[in-house]
């Protein structure tokens, strides 16, 4: 007895040796730099919250040890090293966001942003050019117009700016001034000085159109609805556009989501309860492969036929609404083979204002197709005839042509089987 206490007493002094030996080691040890620690909340964060807990096959563990052991003189090396990391994952949808970006991202999705209100685009002379400036924004109301160059914002040229840095030097409080440098076909640049406001981001557009039926028949009503991104007002805008739309007699709908990238799940999911009574939107499976779903809830603004359009632009959350859609019945797909992006991302703060994208879940559609790397293959297969930004879905657009042909000869079967 005497002998195994003796041993006990030699194990916890051997082992009180160990510990202060240890502590007195760490400091020195595992001390990390501020560059460190920020690629340690990057580690963690994905370790946390990753949709595949093999991290693409790798020792993640092992993949932390040698990020750290890297040197890092300063935060613009760390976001390198934590983009090097994210790589490893084959993932290009799990990434990280630079404060700027990451403020870019949170506007875009959330429906409302403060300063002049433009769109805008590089042209292929690197030039910063509007797309189109916001209907009754500042920018609309100091008469800049599709196609200008903004050369230069409070005295700051910006060849050689990103589309994220110009755009947040033209965002700010609202009432505070920015001048801008805007140049119109090549005549002599101008200085305009525009107060920003708050803007709301309408991603719809929508009007009634009287279609022509070939067959001798009466004309149809068509509503058609543009809709670019899923922001925080999407279901709003749209359901405001149908009610809108039915008011003034639309008997059929072209619902336009080419080029659309996606935006918001949740959005994806309310905007499809718009049109379906009931059935299955979206299946979700988790790191865990648990399955998810989300239902049609209630009565759907209209039942009458729409048909979506889609192309390779078409992705995430548009895919969502394609999907659930097309496998209930409810809409035929018209266009081209979606992006395929079945794959679900939650934002995550970092501590220093950047932000990481994470694929936290996958979805598969109500048929319980996954579409990841594969796309929705539209129903009737139509290639894009080459147009200009401004003949999107007019007559000029052969795939919106051939949408309204179909909802034509919908309209024609129907009225004589009545």
């Amino acid at each position: 007895m005497n002998h195994c206490i003796s041993w006990a007493k030699r194990l916890s002094v051997l082992l009180m040796v160990i510990m202060l030996t240890l502590s007195w080691l760490a400091p020195a040890a595992y001390a990390l730099t501020d560059e460190q620690k920020f690629l340690a909340e990057v580690w963690r964060v994905v370790d946390r919250a990753y949709v595949d807990d093999t991290f693409n096959n790798q020792n993640w563990w092992l993949i932390r040890q040698k990020a750290l052991k890297q040197p890092l003189a300063d935060r613009e090396q760390a976001y390198t090293a934590a983009q090097q990391m994210l790589a490893g994952l084959g993932d290009p949808f799990t990434r990280l966001l630079k404060p700027d970006q990451y403020r870019s991202l949170q506007t875009n999705t959330s429906g409302e942003l403060t300063g002049v209100g433009l769109q805008i685009a590089l042209d292929k002379d690197g030039k910063i050019r509007v797309i189109s400036p916001i209907a009754g924004s500042p920018a609309d109301h100091a008469g800049i117009q599709p196609a200008d160059a903004i050369l230069g914002i409070d005295g700051t040229p910006t060849s050689g700016l990103g589309l994220d840095e110009a755009a947040e030097r033209m965002r700010g409080p609202a009432g505070s001034r920015v001048r801008l440098m805007v140049e119109r076909d090549g005549s002599e640049a101008m200085e305009l000085d525009v107060v920003r406001d708050r803007i709301a981001l309408n991603p719809v557009i929508a009007d009634l159109r009287t279609q022509a039926n070939p067959a001798g028949g009466p004309p149809l009503s068509v509503g058609y609805i543009r809709l670019s991104q899923f922001n925080a007002n999407a279901t709003m805008e749209v359901a405001h556009a149908i009610h809108r739309l039915e008011s003034q007699g639309a008997e059929a709908y072209v619902l336009d989501l080419r080029n659309n990238p996606g935006g918001l799940l949740q959005a994806g999911i309310e905007v499809a309860r718009l049109w379906l009574d009931s059935g299955t939107i979206v299946y979700t499976v988790n790191r865990q492969g648990v399955l998810g779903s989300f239902e049609a809830t209630g009565q759907a603004i209209t039942d009458d036929p729409l048909v979506v359009l889609v192309n390779q632009g078409t992705a995430s959350a548009s895919e969502i609404l394609a999907g659930a859609l097309k496998d209930n019945n409810r809409a035929t797909i018209v266009g081209e083979r979606t992006f395929g992006k079945g794959l679900i991302q939650s934002l995550f703060d970092l501590s220093d204002g950047a932000g990481i994208a994470v694929t936290v879940a996958k979805y598969e559609t109500p048929n319980h197709n996954d579409i990841n790397r594969l796309g929705i293959a539209p129903d009737i297969t139509v290639a894009l005839d080459p147009i200009s930004l401004n003949q999107v879905g007019t007559d000029a657009d052969n795939q919106y042509r051939a949408a309204v042909e179909q909802l034509v000869n919908y309209s024609t079967v129907a009225a004589g089987a009545a």
